[in-house]
């Protein structure tokens, strides 16, 4: 049986779990305006996705209400589905 080897890299910056905490809780936020495109647009991809919880370091539950607003602009074509070229 082969042995591993106790070789342990230690952990680089990248590797080390960011503390956030959410926007909406810190500024006191009560609603997620679905209008306000510019706010909405950080918590997109480049891609135009909405981001998840991990990467944008919101609260799961104004993460729900960020999705359900991302999708509201949507569909009213204030925001795109997909990414301009």
């Amino acid at each position: 049986m082969a042995q591993r080897s106790s070789s342990h890299r230690p952990q680089t910056q990248r590797n080390k779990p960011r503390i956030k905490s959410c926007d909406f809780c810190a500024n006191g936020v009560k609603a997620i305006d679905y209008k306000n495109v510019q706010a909405l647009t950080r918590y997109t991809s480049s891609y135009s996705k909405i981001l998840p919880r991990r990467k944008s370091g919101v609260c799961s539950k104004h993460q729900r209400k960020l999705a359900m607003a991302i999708k509201r602009a949507r569909f009213m074509a204030l925001m795109p589905y997909t990414p301009r070229a």
